[in-house]
């Protein structure tokens, strides 16, 4: 097995890599049992949304050669208005974070399926941490309350739950990583 190599997005080759593996990861292409066994993605973006979200702070890829195999979006909070589904998570943040806090959020984290189990989310997520500061110095984002598989991911490399809401008829965690 070839070395994953983490880095931050530098290519619009890399923007349609990582929209690629979101749309076949996103819950409307996966079935019922893998959503369980699995997880999914909510947001679907678009090439443009996630090309000015990298211009204000690059994602985090996994790399295996010139693949794209795994991804965590940047999202400064100034998109906090720009995805409607994104819109009530921000509005949440504000409720429980401190306005001196500065935090980034993750805009969503997606593996490809035949690189799961091998510590790239993990990886993916020290990348991160260690590429947002000084700039920020805490990491929070929302998962669908019903995707137990990712978190129970999120757990094990640090989140802790801030608060659970209802927004757009479902139920989020609203989770940190400091």
């Amino acid at each position: 097995m070839r070395p994953i190599k983490f880095t931050r997005c530098t290519s619009k080759s890399e923007l349609q890599q990582i929209l690629d593996l979101q749309q076949k990861n996103h819950l409307q292409n996966v079935n019922a049992e893998e959503k369980i066994k699995e997880g999914f993605v909510t947001v679907s973006h678009t090439l443009e949304i996630l090309s000015e979200m990298n211009d204000a702070c690059p994602h985090i890829i996994a790399k295996d050669q010139e693949k794209v195999v795994g991804y965590a979006l940047c999202m400064h909070p100034r998109f906090g208005n720009d995805i409607e589904v994104l819109k009530p998570m921000f509005l949440e943040i504000a409720s429980v974070a401190p306005k001196t806090e500065s935090f980034i959020a993750m805009g969503q984290i997606c593996i490809d399926k035949e690189y799961r189990r091998q510590g790239i989310f993990r990886k993916l997520y020290e990348t991160m941490k260690k590429s947002i500061q000084p700039e920020f110095n805490s990491i929070i984002t929302e998962v669908d309350a019903t995707n137990l598989r990712s978190l129970e991911a999120y757990y094990a490399v640090g989140f802790k739950e801030l608060k659970t809401y209802h927004a757009g008829g479902q139920d989020w965690k609203l989770i940190v990583l400091d």
